[in-house]
């Protein structure tokens, strides 16, 4: 990758990206956005060069049979003249997951189609991250092509001493209830509602950094498909749904429709008061530095006589039975 200029006139075809370059970045040098990238706010007045094949409004099983149903239809389309007469110096994309955002490969296709004044095509930066140390590597490497590697070094050490400052305070917690011979909460984070999906990835490692058990026993790896029943039988203490791309209205809403809330109701989680709906789309499944903050709810929620943060007054909030 040719050294960049500070700082590269960039474009970011994912939302985890657009937080990243807007927190490392001083200046704005973002020219071009996702459909999706929607934080911070002022992104949204720069021109969206992708568009979703989907509609977002569906339910959750209408987007499930299309996503199943489009192998020989593209989830998203970009708008390729737009993106060649921005001339960016550097696209941002991603290739952890097709249904989230366009395909790495079309956009390196794209990229290479460029040709910028210097005769050179952009440089495309693919961010994959899988965990929490994958994000804080994916910092450095913004850093690194935005020529912001003071800054992204600044962000990196405030972020990892939030994560600290809660891990620290939960060992203690826990430390404190096995003294008492009380067992760690088993929690369950289900990241799709119909059908549903447990969530993986960073989650079941922010699981454990809040001194819980993850009930679905994803153990680090993907996010997968399961059964209601294997919610049911695994009796979690509290239950947190994060469906992907739902922002909290709209979790409320699904979990209470028929095909969702008679698989909640009768939870003992539920039925305790411990069924939580957490904005699915900008925390958790959004790999940026909001994923701290959703570190930082999740320690709030199974912890709430210790912690209290903003976010989660923001984007949390208690499914009433």
């Amino acid at each position: 990758m040719k050294k960049p200029a500070k700082y590269p006139k960039t474009i970011s075809l994912l939302p985890a990206g657009t937080e990243l370059i807007s927190a490392i970045a001083t200046d704005n040098c973002l020219v071009g956005r996702s459909h999706e990238c929607d934080w911070p706010p002022e992104v949204k007045s720069l021109p969206a060069l992708t568009s979703a094949a989907i509609d977002p409004m569906a339910s959750s099983s209408a987007i499930d049979q299309h996503v199943k149903g489009s192998e020989r239809t593209p989830l998203f389309t970009v708008e390729e003249s737009l993106l060649t007469s921005l001339a960016p110096d550097l696209i941002v994309t991603q290739a952890a997951c097709d249904v989230c955002a366009i395909d790495a490969k079309q956009v390196i296709a794209i990229a290479d189609t460029i040709r910028l004044s210097d005769g050179t095509s952009p440089d495309v930066l693919t961010l994959s991250p899988e965990s929490l140390d994958d994000l804080f590597s994916d910092i450095v490497r913004v850093g690194e092509a935005l020529g912001a590697t003071e800054q992204a070094n600044h962000l990196l050490d405030v972020l990892k001493k939030r994560c600290k400052n809660v891990a620290t305070q939960c060992h203690d917690i826990i430390d404190h209830h096995s003294k008492q011979n009380l067992a760690r909460p088993h929690i369950a984070l289900i990241e799709w509602l119909d059908p549903p999906m447990s969530a993986g990835n960073w989650v079941p490692e922010m699981i454990q950094m809040v001194g819980a058990t993850d009930a679905l026993r994803a153990d680090g790896g993907k996010s997968h498909w399961i059964d209601w029943a294997d919610v049911a039988a695994a009796d979690p203490d509290v239950v947190i749904l994060i469906p992907c791309g739902f922002e909290l209205q709209r979790v409320l809403t699904e979990a209470k429709t028929p095909a969702v809330w008679p698989h909640l109701k009768d939870l003992r989680a539920t039925r305790e008061g411990n069924l939580f709906a957490v904005d699915g789309h900008h925390l958790f499944n959004r790999p940026g530095p909001r994923l701290i903050d959703s570190l930082e709810v999740l320690a709030e929620i199974v912890h709430p006589e210790v912690f209290q943060f903003k976010a989660t007054t923001q984007f949390a909030k208690r499914v009433e039975s």
